[in-house]
């Protein structure tokens, strides 16, 4: 016979589902945060672009590929030095060699330029220079003019400055008591670091600087929005380098007012405001200055040793 099915078994009648009901409240408040840590991510990312590209607010160089035929008529020679590890040399300067026999032919002066355009804009105050009868050896920073293309700022400059003082007294065997430091713009800062950190450097001669540069910084619309004292780095200092600095300084202002910085500098320092523009006042300063700084040749170095023949004369 065969079996009875078995009747199926009732399951017992489960309870209707339960939708969960998310809290306004608490999706609101998920909402804000992400919101409000998406705005701080940007603010933080402009706060680092701006620490990386601050740089451009106060240095405006200009890459060139020519070179002058002549320094407002005086003959020089285009000097390629500092070479990487490639033996690439990175910056390019000119000599500029006083006559022989003339007035300050033992000494030397190292230009360092302001941040704005390249060498070329120096022309005139080379010229200058050049007709007291000194030797003017004058170079673009990296980034400027024909020296190698990277991104400028106060490091590399310092680096830069450095460069050029080795390349004279080491390569061109000009000695160091004979060799001054001729600063304007922001290179009146390194030329006051270089006198820093060289104590046999004789004199210095700074020209309408534009250092301490935060003030400049702050008068940019974007800096508002940032703890700028915290993030500022490109402040090229002076008035602090100047106060501890007991090497001779002339001190050349071109403002109705003398810079901040002039003001606290150390003794001995000479300081003349050349409010209007004075070609004789100019020269008499550089003149009294040397004459009373800058010591006498020996006669076994009247003239700095010759640039090695490889160099471009112009």
């Amino acid at each position: 016979m065969a079996s009875p099915t078995p009747k199926p078994r009732k399951r017992p009648a489960q309870p209707p589902a339960q939708v969960e009901i998310v809290d306004p409240r608490w999706l609101l408040k998920a909402i804000g945060i992400t919101f409000f840590a998406a705005i701080f991510c940007a603010y933080l990312t402009f706060c680092y672009l701006f620490y990386q590209g601050q740089w451009q607010l106060i240095l405006h160089p200009v890459h060139t590929t020519a070179a002058p035929q002549s320094i407002a008529g005086a003959p020089y020679e285009l000097i390629h030095f500092s070479p990487d590890e490639s033996a690439t040399p990175q910056l390019a300067g000119w000599w500029i060699p006083a006559a022989p026999n003339s007035r300050y032919s033992h000494t030397t002066l190292l230009f360092l330029p302001g941040s704005d355009g390249s060498l070329t804009d120096s022309i005139p105050t080379l010229a200058a220079l050049h007709n007291l009868g000194i030797n003017v050896f004058a170079f673009d920073y990296r980034g400027y003019g024909q020296s190698a293309s990277i991104r400028p700022n106060q490091i590399n400059m310092l680096h830069d400055a450095e460069a050029a003082w080795q390349y004279l007294t080491t390569t061109r065997d000009i000695p160091a008591q004979q060799l001054v430091p001729y600063g304007t713009g922001v290179g009146a800062s390194l030329a006051a670091h270089l006198a820093d950190a060289h104590s046999t450097i004789p004199a210095l001669i700074l020209d309408s600087p534009h250092t301490d540069l935060l003030d400049v910084a702050r008068r940019d619309p974007r800096s508002r929005y940032i703890p700028l004292s915290l993030l500022f780095h490109e402040n090229f200092p002076l008035a602090q380098p100047l106060s501890a600095l007991h090497t001779p300084k002339l001190l050349i202002s071109r403002a109705s007012s003398p810079n901040k910085a002039f003001l606290t500098a150390s003794d001995p320092k000479v300081t003349v405001e050349l409010a209007s523009p004075s070609k004789t006042l100019y020269a008499q300063s550089l003149t009294h200055f040397l004459d009373e700084y800058i010591p006498s040749a020996p006669a076994s170095q009247l003239v700095p040793t010759p640039a090695p023949s490889t160099q471009n004369p112009h």
